[in-house]
């Protein structure tokens, strides 16, 4: 974008809609941006460190903590039996997460005692002179370990079902039976979790904490605590970075600091090293996914019977809802006229796992999207002309129904592909690269288009409600707080985007203010790429309410039919007058008008019966597509990607800078997962990978070479969401799918594109090089 689309547009286009700068960009890049470790310190805080096990599996036999107690500066040593209320911290009730282990551990890492000192560094050295002693019992680490062990699920499993797949997939002239391993990710916020707890008087406690769902860590602190929520008020102002991995994460953190807090009398700081933070805290699921799909000469798909097993951890955590949406998306964008889909979350000895960016709606996709693979290879035809075959149809096609029941009305994603195939050359290319490949000896090219259908809404009902509360003081100036919390994504601009357009005011005259429950009450997590239209809605009810109180006002005191006022930029019109917005709230003021509104929306039609498996479980779909073109050396298994081109749909941009940004940011984030990111437990079930040494997320110089990221700039979204807005948060992470199927073609040069490389994830350039291997042997 040219410089002028980031600046200010003039007052007659509104504040919405346009591309305005990150509210904290400017604090970001200067050091200013006040994070919680920022916070000064009052005199005599106590830091929090954590006394972790060296088992994957085992009873604790016995524990001495005296070591720990007598070293420097230590002040206190916490164990489950100092608890005063609840020891779970468990976010779905099923109280099976301990906040700290009593006689049994069930992962290697996990707290068994929590230490308070005088300083961080005396805190964490005391940890680690306690002497426990285990009696090991059999642990297991991954899904194959699980189904050899014949473990438990952590949670009821699913099934969707549509048509009669049990008959149907025996039918057609083709079939394919295959599995493929999909590795999990760790989050890597820049701003490890942390939690600053303030004691105050009676059972009161006030928690900073870096967190995704500020309602949650309240809930949870008093339950530990044995109190109720009003004792308990949780602020966050911003994070460096969530990605899900505070969603449910940050309890333990705020639960141990604000226990010491109250027992000790004194502030309390909680932060994890990284080494501990990825070693304790919960990553991406691990899956594997076992498909039987059966299909027509052509390539249309009749029968598809997939399960979707996956590598929970120790406790339920989020693996139910992350399991279910996993199926949600397992049909990607395409019709499956027969289908049968079922998870299977199973219980191992790590962390447990939790949620991350699309919250297990990519694994469900990028199988859908294996499938579309294996029928390409099998009839030697190009993946895209597959893909093109087996899209949902118009409405009145037949071919609108997903495996939940849910009828597609929004469905754009034939016009999003044949548009970027045609702005990215891609049959030109692909022509290029095949006549490349005939010739090259080494580096072989591939090339891949692939589509993005993304259900937007929480699949829990009950959390697609969000409150706000909106103020205008007597000068004009304006208050905004929402549930919202911003974790460097931009929610607190477009929503206060919303609010200054709904005044029609400068957006300098909104004033953001940090999340907290004191002030909006019973919010919902900021994820499933809901935060703008759920916090954006409920500022618009906030701001609609006033503005009704000030239209009255003006009829009454201007004598004039309510018709005839109109709020203007900045400005109001009464009949004939024009009033400076300032002025205008002044009188509103002396008159007694109340000034200060709590918003609130829910989100219309959805319904989900999980029993049934049928329901509407989103209220609408976000689309996209990708292209992408990569080269592999076939000597060492490494790859570069040479050129991405995306289009996506993100409705009637709110803020088009910020959704760019985001798109980018979750292709970058996406091709990570699929081709760097590698998770590794060794046999003592310890996570090796536990530090930037060994984990490698995507470095500047991994970005594609050339990057062409466009917005459907045609788009609204057919559903009356804020702006007609769609969610942007989670759909384009999915996009990356385009570099793992474009790795994955120039895999199978070497054997004439005759066989379908079946290459797991993430390809590093290990996996790409065996897979080279495998099939020159064949």
């Amino acid at each position: 974008m040219d410089k002028t689309s980031f600046e200010m547009k003039s007052a007659i286009d509104g504040p919405m809609h346009v591309s305005l700068k990150h509210d904290s960009a400017h604090k970001h890049v200067t050091g200013t941006a006040e994070y919680i470790d920022d916070i000064p310190e009052p005199a005599g805080t106590l830091h929090g460190g954590l006394g972790l096990a060296d088992r994957a599996h085992a009873q604790i036999l016995s524990i001495d903590l005296d070591a720990v107690r007598s070293a420097p500066g230590v002040v206190w040593v916490m164990t489950a039996d100092d608890i005063p209320g609840a020891n779970d911290v468990a976010s779905t009730g099923k109280h099976d997460e301990p906040l700290l282990a009593t006689d049994l551990v069930q992962f290697h890492g996990q707290p068994v005692f929590a230490v308070f000192a005088e300083t961080r560094d005396q805190a964490r050295r005391a940890a680690r002179l306690a002497k426990i002693e285990y009696r090991d019992l059999p642990h297991w680490t991954d899904i194959d370990g699980a189904r050899e062990h014949g473990a438990p699920l952590v949670t009821e499993p699913m099934t969707l079902k549509r048509g009669e797949p049990e008959t149907e997939i025996e039918k057609p002239e083709f079939r394919v039976q295959a599995s493929m391993n999909i590795g999990g990710q760790e989050h890597f916020y820049l701003e490890s979790h942390i939690a600053f707890a303030i004691p105050g008087e009676d059972e009161d406690v006030t928690v900073w904490s870096s967190t995704q769902h500020p309602s949650e860590v309240q809930h949870m602190v008093a339950h530990v605590l044995g109190v109720s929520n009003h004792a308990v008020e949780v602020k966050t102002r911003r994070m460096g970075g969530g990605f899900g991995g505070k969603e449910t994460q940050s309890n333990q953190f705020a639960a141990l600091a604000a226990v010491a807090a109250k027992k000790l009398k004194r502030a309390v700081k909680f932060r994890p090293d990284r080494d501990e933070d990825m070693s304790i805290t919960g990553k991406r699921h691990d899956f594997r996914v076992d498909y039987d799909v059966a299909f027509d000469k052509k390539g249309k798909i009749h029968a598809v019977d997939a399960t979707y097993a996956a590598r929970c951890g120790f406790s339920a955590d989020l693996s139910g809802p992350v399991t279910d949406r996993a199926l949600f998306h397992a049909d990607s964008s395409y019709f499956y006229p027969h289908v049968r889909l079922t998870s299977q979350p199973l219980k191992t000895h790590t962390v447990s796992n939790t949620a991350f960016r699309g919250f297990g709606g990519p694994q469900g996709l990028l199988g859908g999207e294996r499938i579309i693979e294996e029928i390409a290879y099998a009839l030697g035809k190009d993946p895209l002309e597959i893909r093109k075959l087996n899209f949902y149809g118009q409405r009145g096609s037949g071919r609108t129904v997903t495996p939940y029941h849910q009828e597609i009305h929004d469905n754009v994603i034939a016009r999003i592909v044949d548009e970027l195939e045609a702005s990215s050359d891609y049959r030109k290319r692909r022509k290029a690269i095949l006549k490349f490949n005939e010739t090259s000896p080494v580096i072989r090219k591939g090339i891949a288009l692939t589509p993005v259908k993304f259900g937007i809404s929480f699949t829990l009902t009950a959390y697609n409600q969000a409150g706000a509360l909106v103020h205008v003081y007597s000068d004009g100036s304006i208050h905004l707080n929402h549930g919202g919390t911003e974790m460097g994504q931009g929610l607190y601009t477009k929503v206060a985007q919303v609010v200054a357009d709904a005044f029609q005011v400068d957006i300098d005259r909104v004033k953001i203010t940090a999340t907290t429950t004191g002030k909006v009450p019973n919010t919902s997590a900021t994820a499933a790429s809901s935060g703008s239209d759920l916090n954006g809605m409920a500022a618009y009810d906030a701001c609609r309410q006033i503005k009704e109180r000030l239209i009255d006002f003006a009829a009454r005191q201007w004598q004039v039919n309510r018709d005839k006022i109109e709020f203007l930029p900045n400005r109001i019109r009464i009949g004939s007058e024009i009033v400076p917005f300032d002025t205008f709230i002044k009188a509103a003021y002396y008159d007694r008008v109340q000034l200060s509104a709590a918003g609130f929306y829910k989100t219309p039609k959805i319904h989900w019966d999980r029993a049934a498996g049928r329901g509407h479980p989103f209220y609408y779909f976000a689309y996209g597509a990708a292209v992408s073109e990569v080269s592999i050396d076939t000597l060492t298994g490494e790859y570069m990607v040479d050129r991405t081109d995306i289009l996506h749909d993100v409705g009637k941009s709110l803020n088009p800078a910020l959704d760019i940004g985001q798109i980018e940011g979750a292709f970058v984030q996406g091709m990570g997962w699929l081709t760097t990111e590698e998770l590794w437990w060794d046999a003592k079930g310890r996570l090796r990978t536990h530090a930037p040494s060994t984990y490698k997320i995507p470095l500047a110089s991994d970005r594609p070479k050339i990057f062409n990221v466009r917005l459907a700039e045609w788009s609204e979204n057919a559903e009356p969401t804020i702006g007609r807005s769609k969610a942007v948060g989670e759909p384009p992470f999915m996009l990356a799918i385009s570099v793992l199927e474009a790795i994955s073609m120039a895999v199978a040069s070497v054997a004439d594109y005759a066989i379908c490389p079946r290459l797991d994830a993430p390809a590093t350039p290990e996996r790409v090089l065996m897979a080279v291997e495998r099939l020159k042997s064949l």
